[in-house]
C-alpha cells in the first residue's frame, strides 16, 4: 500500500509539471500571435528533429520525480529532489530568459506556473528525506 505520504508528494511535484506544460502552451501561442500582428515580418523559429527530441524529453521528464514520490526507497527519494530540482532550476531560468525577451507576462506566469509550486515541492521532498 502507497502511504499518504508519498502520494502527496507525488502530486506536490504534478503540479510543476503541469504548469510547465501551460507555460510553454502560453509561449508558443503569445510568440504566434506577435507573429501574426507583425504581418510575419519578424523571424519565424524553426526546429530540427534533435531540438524536437530533446524538447519533448525535457518536459515529459517532469512526470518522473512524481513517480520517483512513490517508489519510497532512498535512492529514489536522493533521485527525486536531485532531478526534480534540476528540472525546477532550468525551467525557471529559462522560462525568465523567455520571459524577458517575449513579454513581461511569461515571467509572471512562469513564476506562478512552474516556480511556486517548484519551490513548495522541493521544501516536502527535503522534509520527506529528513524525516526518514
Amino acid at each position: 500500500m502507497i502511504e499518504t505520504k508519498s502520494i502527496r508528494l507525488a502530486l506536490a511535484w504534478l503540479v510543476p509539471a503541469a504548469g510547465a506544460a501551460i507555460f510553454i502552451t502560453i509561449q508558443c501561442f503569445s510568440y504566434m500571435n506577435e507573429y501574426f500582428k507583425s504581418g510575419g515580418t519578424m523571424p519565424t523559429i524553426t526546429f530540427d528533429s534533435a531540438a524536437l527530441w530533446g524538447v519533448s524529453i525535457f518536459y515529459g521528464a517532469w512526470v518522473v520525480p512524481a513517480l520517483l514520490a512513490l517508489a519510497r526507497t532512498r535512492a529514489a527519494d536522493w533521485a527525486m529532489l536531485v532531478l526534480g530540482g534540476i528540472l525546477f532550476t532550468m525551467s525557471t531560468l529559462g522560462g525568465v530568459f523567455d520571459g524577458l525577451r517575449d513579454g513581461g507576462h511569461l515571467v509572471a506566469l512562469e513564476l506562478l506556473a512552474v516556480t511556486l509550486p517548484g519551490t513548495v515541492a522541493l521544501i516536502m521532498s527535503w522534509r520527506h528525506i529528513r524525516s526518514t
